[in-house]
């Protein structure tokens, strides 16, 4: 393992900071959110009532539902945006200490870029654009164990990190393409390593996207394993809906069969104006997932609002600011 040589900011200084005893991976089903628009669409105004129309704290509608567990993607050096920037390392910390507080477990997200990156875009940061492949491994390994100490500093330890988003055709591409599978693994091995380095008891993710498409996933899958890749849990992202659900949930038996890994759905969501579809395909989730031993399955972002983030993908309903009944398939 390479030696990381980097100057660790004034957050994560203080190693010495009491923080959490090692998170264990909790037995029972996980439920979870990923609500990273949160501090962002407070600073602008918005809040969100319960189902009885009185306003609260998110956290605590969330947990009525039985949601135990908040995931947080963080970007690199991410833009002022409110929709597409913000969630820079230290802010994702704030925001995990809150999670945290209010009794939650905490997923971090490593996107690997400075804004999205999903299953059709894998951009690197861009102070990392022009890398060659041993200085971009150098710079990996420094960014995640400075990332994961200014967590610690906060006195967060997550129940699960995850390293890159949606990472079907590979990350920071192209020098973490799937094309280049040698590099694409130590890529993430330098990020998984440093992951372990400063919470060694966390389980540590990949993430895919469209388990709907089986041959996808198992080709990254079978490229990571095949090159040396670790990883503890394998993430999924579906948005599948109704008759979708079933097949899905098959594929997913499959992929945690086939690689001996046990499977997380770490993005679930669906359309705003269809509340009764999207919970009825929660509970079809939840259950299947929870059927061949899956560990959980988290809302993507349920408290965005469309004025905001002129996303289709919620829980809530704007005009009343109460949660729709999509949330009712997490009881």
């Amino acid at each position: 393992m390479r030696r990381r040589s980097l100057l660790i900011g004034s957050a994560a200084v203080a190693l010495g900071v009491a923080a959490d005893p090692p998170a264990a991976q909790a037995a029972a089903f996980v439920k979870g959110a990923d609500v990273s628009w949160l501090p962002q669409m407070e600073a602008k105004g918005y809040y969100w009532n319960n189902s009885a129309g009185v306003r609260q704290d998110l956290f605590t509608i969330l947990k009525g539902y039985g949601i135990t567990a908040i995931s947080l993607r963080t970007w690199v050096n991410p833009s002022s945006d409110p929709a597409n920037g913000h969630c820079g390392i230290e802010e994702t910390a704030q925001l995990a200490q809150r999670a945290k507080n209010a009794g939650m477990q905490v997923l971090i997200g490593f996107h690997f870029g400075d804004t999205w990156n999903s299953v059709g875009v894998q951009n690197p940061p861009a102070a990392w654009a022009g890398m060659s492949y041993s200085q971009m491994l150098q710079a990996m390994y420094d960014y995640v164990y400075h990332s994961c100490n200014v967590i610690k500093y906060y006195g967060v330890t997550p129940a699960w990190v995850k390293i890159g988003n949606e990472t079907n055709s590979g990350i920071c591409k192209p020098t973490g393409s799937i094309s280049k599978p040698a590099q694409m693994t130590g890529l993430l091995n330098a990020a998984y390593d440093m992951s372990k380095q400063v919470f060694p008891s966390t389980p540590v993710l990949v993430h895919l996207a469209q388990p709907q498409n089986l041959a996808s996933v198992q080709n990254f899958l079978n490229a990571y394993r095949d090159n040396g890749g670790r990883w503890d849990i394998t993430g999924l992202s579906s948005y599948g809906q109704g008759g979708n659900v079933a097949p899905i949930v098959a594929n997913m038996k499959t992929i945690q069969t086939s690689y001996g890994k046990p499977v997380m759905q770490v993005e679930y969501g669906g359309p705003v104006g269809k509340p009764t579809q999207v919970r009825d395909s929660l509970k079809a989730f939840v259950s299947g997932i929870k059927g061949f031993g899956g560990l959980g399955t988290f809302f993507w972002e349920p408290e965005g609002y469309p004025s905001f983030n002129n996303y289709n993908s919620s829980a809530w309903d704007e005009a009343t600011r109460r949660p729709t009944v999509a949330m009712d398939g997490f009881l």
